[in-house]
């Protein structure tokens, strides 16, 4: 049976289920509100705090041109891509303090970042393990460089065809990284109940001969 550890716990068939609260933008640009939803988070009994280690400059172009205009049908149509990311952000400096309070809760700590960057900042910061994003399982430059690292990696596979997992796994093999754990995820916010389709947790742990768990969004 495979198992990874993940920080200070080990995660596979023969551990209990691992979960991560996931703090995202909920903080709404104030670090005191991050760091108590960690505090609420140990509460709850999670293992883990995920945030995001992003940069609006490195995701988008600050342009109102019709391309970079959120539409669909979104909560935020009309605004534009760079101007949420700016909102939404992270910022590098709270990165310390929040991940010094979530080890000293009991909490493991890691983080989704979406550039070279983002990974050399969060190496210098001593993370022990790394989520790609949805829509960065095909960023296949940043996948190598986070799996040069020989760190475990952790795929949501939102936007992901069968191949691009496959392109994911076949990335982190040729550094020599064998420490991948995909989680089953549609990247629609929230996700309808008859979207959610946890029968491919088994069909992606059965084809890719890997640890499966869900990244939910209903």
């Amino acid at each position: 049976m495979k198992e990874i550890k993940l920080g200070n716990t080990w995660v596979g068939d023969n551990h209990p289920v691992y979960i991560i609260a996931e703090l995202s933008c909920n903080h709404v640009g104030k670090k005191e509100i991050a760091l108590d939803t960690i505090r609420a988070m140990a509460e709850a009994g999670a293992n883990c705090v995920k945030i995001q280690t992003t940069n609006p400059d490195e995701l988008t172009l600050d342009s109102t041109k019709d391309p970079f205009v959120i539409k669909g049908g979104t909560l935020w149509d009309g605004r534009t891509l760079h101007d949420l990311y700016k909102e939404t952000q992270t910022p590098y400096e709270w990165h310390a303090e929040m991940k010094e309070l979530a080890h000293s809760l009991g909490l493991d700590f890691f983080s989704t970042p979406v550039s070279k960057q983002g990974v050399d900042f969060l190496e210098d910061l001593g993370v022990e393990f790394y989520k790609v994003a949805g829509f960065e399982i095909v960023d296949i430059p940043l996948i190598e460089h986070i799996a040069k690292t020989g760190k475990p990696i952790i795929f949501s596979t939102g936007v992901a065809t069968k191949e691009d997992i496959e392109l994911a796994i076949e990335t982190c093999k040729s550094v020599g990284n064998h420490q991948y754990i995909f989680l089953k995820c549609t990247s629609t916010y929230p996700t309808k109940w008859n979207q959610v389709d946890l029968r491919l947790i088994p069909k992606i742990k059965k084809d890719f001969n890997c640890i499966v768990g869900l990244s939910d969004h209903s």
